[in-house]
């Protein structure tokens, strides 16, 4: 059962010790190499044992970015279910970026995981040294917390979000007309369905491509599945077999 308190504490707990030198591509794919640190949980009764930090290193990637409704933020591969509450919990703190994030199929793909006998601190202080020799300007090093370690790496993935939407796409998007920015806050331009206005026009283009046979209706279902909107689009969307 998750323990929304607890998600909490790890949160606070949770600390990012190196930050990459980069952010979320907006003209492609983005990978984000980790790197979370942890004290095994068997030190704090056997505290003798040490010392020993759990190092687990692994990749995050990103597919082109777009603009989407937050229900399609949690189409994430690879997470637990404390993770996505992870990500609930803090969505609930940027109300501005209700339906700017990005095109997830944001998928972890888990690498490997190894124990070290060092304190946390010094594993750091080698990963850091490791990773600039490397030149590797897409890491991040996280202290974390043994049983909710993808609730630590959760945190620093809505950070890097948010960091990548208000530095790169938001003043592209206020430029064509999307947004509008009231005192330094930005205000999402949706329809009546909550929609972002540039989610209507791209499922609009994709019931033009339909109605000239250029998509598969079953294309274009799923489009509007992705964005949860079909109930909004059901009644013209079968309307496209009516008219056939």
């Amino acid at each position: 059962m998750i323990d929304p308190e607890r998600i909490i504490e790890v949160l606070r707990e949770t600390e990012i010790l190196k930050h990459p030198h980069k952010l979320i591509s907006t003209s492609g794919s983005t990978s984000l190499h980790f790197y979370v640190l942890t004290k095994p949980v068997y030190l704090e009764v056997f505290s003798h044992y040490g010392p020993e930090t759990k190092i687990r290193e692994g990749l995050i990637s990103w597919e082109e970015p777009k603009l989407l409704t937050p229900g399609y933020m949690l189409n994430m591969e690879g997470f637990s279910k404390e993770a996505r509450e992870a990500f609930k919990i803090m969505a609930r703190d940027n109300p501005d970026l209700a339906g700017l994030l990005y095109k997830m199929r944001y998928k972890k793909e888990f690498e490997r995981s190894e124990t070290v006998a060092a304190e946390l601190e010094e594993t750091f202080e080698r990963l850091e040294k490791r990773i600039e020799q490397e030149s590797d300007t897409m890491s991040v090093v996280i202290k974390g917390v043994e049983q909710y370690w993808d609730v630590s790496l959760m945190k620093y993935v809505q950070e890097l979000l948010i960091k990548s939407a208000y530095q790169a796409q938001l003043p592209y998007l206020e430029s064509m007309g999307y947004l509008t920015r009231e005192q330094n806050t930005y205000m999402v331009t949706r329809n009546l369905e909550g929609l972002p206005l540039a989610a209507r026009k791209e499922i609009e283009k994709y019931f033009a491509m339909v109605k000239d046979g250029e998509m598969e209706p079953a294309q274009l279902k799923k489009e509007l599945d992705r964005w949860g909107v079909f109930p909004a689009y059901q009644d013209r969307f079968f309307d496209l077999f009516r008219k056939r």
